[in-house]
C-alpha cells in the first residue's frame, strides 16, 4: 500500500508535466491550423478580389488588426510612424525650432524656440507660414507641413511668411539644425517656489530636470520653500525616464514594480535627493498618464510629495517597441506596473491627496463635458484591473494658459506656504478649523512649513 502511494505520488509530477506538454502541443497545432486558414483567406483575396490588391498593404492591415484586438495601446507602426515615434523618444530632430498649429488652412507660429534657426532668422509668434519651398500650405495637414519643415541638419528651407502689419508676404531662408524637444520647462512662482513643468518623458527629460532644479536653487537660494512638479496632461513616455525622475526626489525604496507573464522586476531608488528634502507638490489631472502616474504614484506612496488636482488617466501597462525587418515596428503591451505599495492604477487612476478642480471660464462652462475624460476605463477593450475596482468617473483635463487663473497651481502655492486650501477643494469639509489642521498635518508630513506665509518642426 505504501509502495502504491509512493508510486502514485511520484507519477503525479510526471502526469502534470505530460498534461502541460500535451496542452502546449495542442496550442501549437491550433496555431498552425489558424495560420493555414489565414494563408487560405489571403490567397482567395489575392486571386479573386475585383482589383489586384497590394499584398504589403494586406499583410500590414492584418498585423494592425491583430494588435488592435488586444488592447487600446498595442499597435502597428509603419516605417514612417515608427520614425516619428523615435524622434519623440530621442527628443531631438533636424528642423527649424518653432511650435506651430493650424489656423484657417495655413500654419500659424505659436512660438519660436529660443536659440534655434527660426528664432535667429526672425520668425515671430503669430506669423503665418503660407508656403514651404514655394509650395502652398493650403491643402496640407499640419503633420504634412511639419514633416516638410523637418529635414537633414544643415539643409536650407525657404518659408513664405504672412505677418500682421506688413502688406505683402515675404520669404525667409532658414538652415535646419538639431532641435531638442523641450520636455521640461521651469519658472519661479509665488516668489519663493520652483515650478517645473514636465510635458513628456523622453531622453532629454532627466538631464533637463537636473538643470531645472540646479537653476531654481541658484535663483532662489535660501528663499526656496519647495517645488511644484506639474504633470498635468503629460501622456507619459519612457519608463527609464519616469524612474530617473522619481529617483531625483527619493533617497531609497521601490519606485515601481513591473510584472509580465513570465517574469517581474522591481526598480528601486538610489541614494541622493537632488532637492535636499524640500517639500514637493505634484499636480495631476485626467490627462496625466503612464510614466506620469509612475512618478506621482511613487512619490505619493513614499509620502515624499502631496498630490493636488484631479484623478489621473489610469494607464497601468507597459508597452515594448519591437522593430521589424522592414523598419516598421510593433508597439506591444508586455507588462503591468504597480506602485510601491502594490497598487495597480490600471483603469482606476491615482486620486490626489487634495481634489481640486479648475475654475472654468464662462465661455467654457457649457463645454465642460468635452473637457473631461473617463481615462483608461473609458477605452474600448482596455485591460482589466487585476487588483481593485475600476473607476470611470470623468476627470477634468482643462489647464488655463494664464497662471493667474490656474486654480490647481494656486492651491499648490498656498499649500507650500502653509496656508489652508480647503476652500479650493472639491470635497466638502467639516469646518475651516479642521481643514486647516489637516492641511498643516499633511504639510508637516511632506516637509512643508506649517507656519509660513502641436507639432514642432
Amino acid at each position: 500500500m505504501a509502495l502504491g502511494m509512493a508510486l502514485a505520488l511520484a507519477a503525479t509530477p510526471a502526469l502534470a508535466a505530460q498534461d502541460k506538454a500535451g496542452k502546449k502541443v495542442d496550442e501549437n497545432i491550433r496555431l498552425y491550423r489558424d495560420l493555414d486558414m489565414f494563408g487560405e483567406a489571403l490567397e482567395y483575396i489575392y486571386n479573386q478580389y475585383v482589383e489586384k490588391p497590394d499584398t504589403q498593404k494586406l499583410i500590414r492591415a492584418a498585423i494592425r488588426g491583430m494588435l488592435q484586438s488586444l488592447d487600446p495601446h498595442s499597435s502597428y507602426m509603419d516605417p514612417k510612424n515608427y520614425n516619428e515615434m523615435m524622434v519623440n523618444i530621442r527628443g531631438e530632430f533636424g528642423g527649424l525650432g518653432i511650435e506651430v498649429t493650424m489656423e484657417n488652412g495655413v500654419v500659424k507660429v505659436v512660438s519660436p524656440i529660443d536659440d534655434t534657426p527660426a528664432a535667429k532668422a526672425g520668425i515671430l509668434a503669430g506669423d503665418y507660414i503660407i508656403k514651404i519651398d514655394g509650395k502652398p500650405v493650403k491643402g496640407m495637414t499640419l503633420s504634412q507641413a511639419v514633416e516638410k519643415m523637418r529635414g537633414k541638419v544643415g539643409t536650407p528651407i525657404v518659408v513664405t511668411i504672412l505677418r500682421k502689419g506688413r502688406k505683402k508676404p515675404f520669404d525667409v531662408r532658414i538652415v535646419r539644425d538639431i532641435i531638442r524637444i523641450q520636455s521640461v520647462k521651469w519658472d519661479v512662482v509665488g516668489d519663493d517656489i520652483g515650478y517645473i513643468r514636465i510635458t513628456q518623458f523622453n531622453e532629454q527629460t532627466s538631464p533637463k530636470l537636473r538643470e531645472a532644479i540646479a537653476d531654481l536653487k541658484k535663483k532662489l537660494g535660501k528663499k526656496l520653500k519647495g517645488y511644484i512638479i506639474d504633470l498635468r496632461n503629460n501622456p507619459g513616455g519612457l519608463l527609464d525616464q519616469a524612474r530617473s525622475v522619481a529617483d531625483m526626489f527619493l533617497e531609497h525604496g521601490e519606485i515601481v514594480s513591473i510584472r509580465g507573464r513570465h517574469d517581474s522586476e522591481r526598480l528601486a531608488a538610489t541614494p541622493g535627493d537632488l532637492t535636499n528634502g524640500k517639500p514637493v507638490v505634484v499636480l495631476i489631472n485626467g490627462g496625466s498618464a503612464s510614466a506620469s502616474e509612475i512618478v506621482a504614484g511613487a512619490l505619493q506612496d513614499h509620502k515624499r510629495a502631496v498630490l493636488i488636482g484631479t484623478r489621473s488617466f489610469g494607464k497601468g501597462s507597459v508597452q515594448k517597441i519591437i522593430p521589424l525587418k522592414d523598419r516598421s515596428a510593433l508597439r506591444l503591451t508586455t507588462e503591468r506596473y504597480y506602485t510601491p505599495s502594490g497598487r495597480s492604477i490600471q483603469a482606476r487612476g491615482i486620486t490626489p491627496d487634495h481634489v481640486v478642480e479648475q475654475e472654468l471660464p464662462p465661455e467654457l462652462k457649457d463645454k465642460a463635458d468635452r473637457l473631461r475624460t473617463k481615462g483608461e476605463a473609458g477605452l474600448q477593450g482596455h485591460l482589466k484591473n487585476d487588483k481593485a475596482k475600476e473607476v470611470n468617473a470623468p476627470s477634468l483635463v482643462y489647464v488655463p494658459r494664464d497662471k493667474s487663473k490656474d486654480t490647481q497651481l494656486k492651491a499648490a502655492i498656498r499649500f507650500l506656504h502653509g496656508e489652508s486650501i480647503a476652500m479650493l477643494e472639491k470635497k466638502p469639509q467639516a469646518g475651516k478649523a479642521k481643514a486647516a489642521a489637516e492641511d498643516a498635518d499633511k504639510a508637516k508630513k511632506a516637509g512643508a512649513p506649517a507656519d509660513g506665509n502641436g507639432g514642432k518642426p
